[in-house]
């Protein structure tokens, strides 16, 4: 068995057919932490660039691999790729690096003995922030901490009421305000990441809530004729800013909402969605501007 974690770049490196797509941020992957120990004979893993996210997926890679079993692991030089080798020496691997095209790549054989896997996959793994009171999980967006955008539109959010969704819901914070809302009947939570997913379906202990994983990019028609969206939305996509990407959330919500249907969302004051949403909506209001993030009203 061959495992892959993550999308390297076209013509990065070689991906054998076969190779089983292990990463949280694609829906349908499996789940690495499911796989059997030395199950696999190899492991190319796009390294994330948080440490205790990168150190839990290397030795979770590390413990399915058999003795014997190689490891590629790479990332942008500028997005961890320069610490990689250290971490998998830390693990007792001996490592061959080399960089091209803005990256580092770090090979390596799976060693019979192995230091510190425990540790760092305990560090890495789900648990609750005690500081939130909620599950969440290192490598989740603003895992042990409320976002600030989030915040300020959990202050500013009225009661809502109806049928709604939650876009990009993360670990459901913002979904757990929206809850506190009696005549709220229904809130899918939608998030690319399975670990968000996985966390939020802890979170929202609530018959009104349903938990997906989903691109909300790529959303069928299953959800539709919605009385409200709330959202925060994204706008980095592999670690790059990608505006397009809050652009395509305003389009969605549009399109899942009623007519009179009402979105109400947060984003940094220098990301330019007026255009989208007076193009999807019948009005847009900008509710408050401070402190960096603008909370605006769109009403279908």
């Amino acid at each position: 068995m061959i495992i892959l974690y993550g999308v390297p770049a076209s013509g990065l490196v070689d991906i054998p057919a076969r190779a089983l797509q292990v990463s949280p941020m694609i829906p349908g992957a499996a789940d690495l932490a499911n796989q059997p120990d030395a199950s696999a004979d190899e492991a190319i893993i796009l390294a994330p660039g948080g440490t205790l996210e990168r150190d839990y997926v290397l030795a979770q890679a590390l413990r399915v691999l058999r003795p014997g079993g190689r490891l590629l692991a790479f990332a942008p030089k500028d997005k961890g790729g320069s610490r990689l080798k250290k971490a998998l020496e830390a693990f007792g691997c001996q490592v061959v690096e080399d960089a091209r095209r803005h990256h580092r790549f770090c090979s390596t054989t799976r060693p019979e003995t192995l230091t510190g896997l425990e540790a760092a996959i305990a560090a890495g793994a789900p648990r609750i922030v005690e500081d939130l009171g909620v599950w969440s999980q290192p490598g989740v967006f603003s895992w042990d901490r409320l976002d600030p955008g989030s915040a300020r539109l959990i202050e500013l959010l009225p009661p809502l009421s109806g049928k709604g969704a939650d876009l990009g819901c993360g670990v459901g914070l913002l979904a757990i305000a929206v809850l506190t809302s009696g005549p709220v009947t229904a809130l899918t939570c939608v998030d690319l990441d399975r670990r968000a997913v996985d966390c939020a379906a802890h979170n929202l202990d609530d018959p009104r809530a349903n938990v997906i994983q989903a691109d909300v990019r790529r959303l069928g028609e299953d959800l539709s004729g919605l009385d409200f969206v709330v959202m925060n939305p994204p706008f980095h996509d592999g670690g790059r800013e990608d505006r397009a990407l809050g652009v395509a959330f305003v389009q969605t919500a549009a399109r899942l909402l009623r007519r009179g249907g009402v979105c109400w969302l947060v984003a940094n004051r220098h990301l330019p969605y007026e255009a989208a949403l007076t193009a999807a909506f019948a009005t847009v209001t900008v509710q408050a501007d401070a402190g960096g993030y603008k909370i605006i009203e769109a009403r279908k």
